[in-house]
């Protein structure tokens, strides 16, 4: 069976001509799949047969629950609780490892829901789910009347609390399928009857605004299949259950592709051990794809449990200068004192040399680029930077650099020096971290961003190379994560200095690259 490529763009995601493997079949309905990222196996269910299944490799297809209460949409929280839509019950419930079952959701103002359907949680904890009415009818739930009068969709809070409704009432007939943008700064929504996908803007607060329609005119009147299941992908393309398959959209709404499958298609998710292979849930069977993208990294997929970190479920990277292959869920990138008072002329440390460095290594220009790839393909980008107050209050006196840095009234808040050099300012959805220190570890929120984020391969960049670079990519590996220095996407004062950190120290502490492969690397 040969994909649709509708744009170049697409050809980078799957192969057209990526074989579609059946994983199982015989059902009278599928749905709900997800990967579990420890154990290595696929959770889906059947709504009419009132069973939910799993497949593993090894084990083929077991039953695991039945009655399942007509089981629908299935996700993990980020404790690999399993958060299932019911259909039976029209309540959105918690399974604990343990055993318990709590009820996460069942009533909006003193009223039955009428069915969750799908589910997908924030990195904040939130659980955001659409409630149609399919669960009441025979078939795919229990026949009962209506006791809302609309069709919604919904958020709890980070620790629970009563479901809030986060769009009109009547904006959707049958809202289904959602998911978030790789950043979290917008939430998709499909609606199967009005066959679109609108896209909402997310507030500080988890409130949904600015709707406006994403892609519409999603049917056909020669292929079966109708937007249902929709997930994002790493580099923030949208895809959604279809005719003949699954379509899949560009961040900007352009339909680039249709994957196509030979029965119609429910649901899908991305497992497998490095989250490349698209698992699908059609009528009878399930299917399994092999892809070149992963998917957005779901608070889930950093395999905690309990609030612990569990042993994590994907391999080591290849990490290897000449065939490096790097997982770009698992990646974060720093840009560390890239500012100007380091490296540009009329900076406190001009005089270092350190401008001219920093023009011989190219340096601006090969960190933006990297840093414009690696956005692209779902690497979290965080810069540090080196910040006092006026004085330098709290900078101790113990070293030579932090002398300089007090004389030279260097790096001060709201300083023209302090300000990120031109071409590497933050964009929307990077982080910014604050330090004292050479390190970008001592004293920071770094290590937090990237357990929240499920990042343990750092891609390390900046200035100066014998000093900050070479501080965090020491610590980083002391630490336990996989440290990538590209050698162009750094600078110091001068070329020994910087040779002697990537000759010798930096060898045995991290991989040394360069920005064309860390490209080629993250695909």
């Amino acid at each position: 069976m040969t994909h649709v490529t509708l744009r170049p763009e697409f050809e980078n995601l799957i192969d057209p001509y990526a074989p579609v493997g059946q994983v199982g079949t015989g059902f009278d309905f599928t749905e709900g799949p997800i990967w579990h990222p420890v154990h290595h196996y696929l959770l889906f269910s059947d709504m009419p047969g009132d069973v939910r299944r799993r497949w593993d490799a090894k084990r083929g297809v077991v039953e695991v629950k039945r009655p399942s209460n007509k089981c629908n949409g299935m996700t993990y929280d980020a404790e690999l609780n399993l958060i299932v839509c019911e259909h039976a019950t029209s309540s959105l419930i918690r399974e604990r490892p343990d055993g318990r079952r709590e009820v996460i959701a069942s009533h909006f103002e003193n009223q039955e829901l009428n069915s969750p359907n799908d589910v997908c949680v924030h990195a904040s904890g939130a659980i955001y789910f659409s409630d149609p009415w399919y669960g009441r009818m025979p078939v795919y739930g229990v026949e009962r009347p209506r006791q809302l009068g609309f069709q919604g969709v919904y958020r709890v809070p980070p620790g629970g609390g009563a479901p809030k409704l986060v769009v009109d009432r009547h904006l959707f007939e049958q809202p289904n399928g959602l998911c978030f943008s790789p950043d979290e700064r917008q939430l998709y929504v499909n609606d199967t009857v009005q066959a679109l996908i609108r896209a909402f803007d997310v507030d500080a607060d988890g409130a949904l605004f600015n709707p406006r329609v994403f892609a519409s005119g999603i049917r056909s009147e020669l292929e079966p299949g109708v937007p249902d299941g929709m997930k994002c992908d790493q580099r923030g393309n949208i895809w959604v259950t279809a005719p003949g398959g699954v379509w899949v959209y560009s961040p900007d709404g352009n339909l680039l592709g249709k994957v196509r499958l030979p029965e119609l298609v429910a649901n899908l998710a991305w497992g497998g051990a490095d989250f490349r292979t698209l698992y699908l849930t059609a009528t009878h069977s399930v299917y399994a794809i092999p892809t070149k993208i992963g998917p957005r990294h779901e608070p889930y997929m950093s395999g905690k449990r309990g609030g612990t970190n569990a042993t994590s479920s994907a391999p080591a990277p290849s990490l290897s200068a000449g065939d490096m292959k790097l997982d770009p869920p698992r990646c974060a990138m720093i840009i560390q004192d890239m500012q100007n008072d380091v490296i540009m002329d009329g900076g406190a440390f001009a005089d270092s040399g350190a401008p001219a460095h920093a023009r011989q290594q190219h340096v601006v220009e090969n960190v933006r680029r990297l840093a414009e790839a690696a956005r692209a393909r779902g690497v979290a980008i965080i810069h540090v930077w080196f910040v006092v107050e006026p004085g330098a209050p709290g900078v101790t006196l113990n070293a030579p650099l932090f002398e300089g840095l007090v004389d030279s009234k260097a790096m001060v808040r709201g300083s023209w020096g302090a300000a990120p050099v031109a071409g590497l300012e933050p964009r929307p959805g990077d982080f910014v971290v604050e330090k004292m220190r050479m390190s970008a570890w001592e004293g920071t929120r770094l290590e937090t961003i990237l357990k929240a984020t499920g990042r343990d391969m750092i891609i390390n960049t900046g200035a100066w190379t014998n000093m900050s670079v070479e501080h965090t990519a020491r610590t980083g590996a002391d630490k336990g994560y996989f440290m990538i220095v590209p050698e162009d996407c750094c600078s110091t004062m001068n070329a020994d200095w910087h040779n002697a950190a990537i000759n010798f120290a930096l060898q045995n502490v991290s991989v040394v690259t360069n920005a064309d492969n860390v490209i080629k690397a993250l695909g």
